[in-house]
């Protein structure tokens, strides 16, 4: 290599050094105590309250008959529900449902007599208090061992999600990468359930499909991190690992930002004017985006900090005679 040629190659990693320099804008590593703490507040505060509180579980996990009711004028569901009570219905969730006039009323599996006719049971009632007025818009029945393998299902295929992202992400990078992917993805899966738990949002076949959507978007948006990561370490020799993974986030962050806003918008649409049936899946993935985007800037690379990251993890085996110089600083 000509004397030119070096210092072409000179000026030019000098222009890139200025380039990354400028944009390290947002020293992000100088919270990583303070996220850490957060989000082991988050997760702890989220498996109390899935062990303690438990999830609100829609028809199809618990079984049981959902019949959806219109009344001619509003109605409060907590007056319906103590008359239904008092006519031997017990453990009732009723709701509304879209207007003050709709109720969606959810009946246990566990009651006496013929189960496929509980909606038209429920309606004779409330047309004795209310009038025949009362219609009944819609009424389903899910058996309880149907909910049953459902829920294990639902199960299965988180943990599944979990490993196989793990497997991938140690094929593509490197094992403390697939570690501090992992730590993310469970990161986020738990606090999405842990919202679910503390708000009482019904948690039913949607919500777990949005669940899973989180770890793909969450999952994504690590992938690109980490990937300017570990060039960013082959390219910047006399930074440390912090340094290089603030530059890192600082070059990927106004990415990650637009990709954040824009889905959450559309979300939002969806939350506002999807209707009942698509609100659990709404209101998970926009809980889903907002901590998806916090751990893939803290919690994944905070791992890497943790685990002592380094650059020797990426460096690729130079074969024997293969020239040093093409490899030097």
């Amino acid at each position: 290599m000509s004397e030119s040629d070096l210092d072409v190659d000179r000026r030019n990693m000098e222009k890139r050094q200025r380039f990354w320099e400028f944009e390290l804008a947002i020293n992000f590593m100088g919270a990583r105590r303070f996220a850490s703490a957060l989000s082991i507040a988050l997760v702890v505060g989220s498996i109390l309250l899935l062990a303690f509180r438990g999830l609100n579980f829609g028809l199809d996990f618990t079984g049981g008959t959902l019949v959806e009711v219109q009344f001619p004028e509003s109605v409060e569901p907590q007056v319906v529900r103590a008359q239904l009570e008092a006519a031997g219905y017990e453990n009732l969730v009723v709701q509304h449902f879209g207007t003050p006039r709709d109720l969606l009323v959810r009946v246990p599996p566990d009651l006496v007599g013929d189960e496929a006719t509980v909606g038209d049971q429920l309606i004779r009632r409330l047309q004795e208090t209310y009038g025949s007025d009362v219609l009944m818009r819609r009424s389903e029945f899910v058996g309880p061992a149907v909910g049953e393998e459902l829920r294990e299902q639902g199960g299965l295929a988180m943990l599944a999600a979990l490993v196989l992202v793990m497997i991938y992400v140690l094929f593509r990078f490197s094992g403390k990468f697939a570690i501090g992917a992992v730590v993310a993805l469970a990161h986020d899966v738990i606090i999405v359930m842990g919202a679910f738990s503390l708000f009482r949002w019904s948690f039913d076949l949607p919500s777990l499909a949005a669940v899973l959507a989180v770890i793909g978007y969450s999952l994504n948006d690590t992938i690109v991190i980490s990937d300017r990561i570990r060039e960013n370490f082959r390219r910047l020799r006399r930074e440390g690992p912090i340094e290089v993974i603030n530059i890192s986030l600082n070059q990927t962050f106004g990415r990650t930002l637009v990709t954040s806003l824009t889905t959450i918008l559309v979300l939002a649409v969806l939350f506002i004017f999807g209707g009942q049936t698509v609100e659990g899946f709404a209101e998970a993935l926009i809980v889903g985006v907002l901590i998806g985007t916090y751990s893939s800037i803290y919690v994944a690379a905070n791992v890497l900090v943790t685990l002592g990251i380094s650059r020797e993890d990426l460096v690729v085996p130079v074969k024997e005679g293969a020239d040093q110089e093409s490899i030097s600083p």
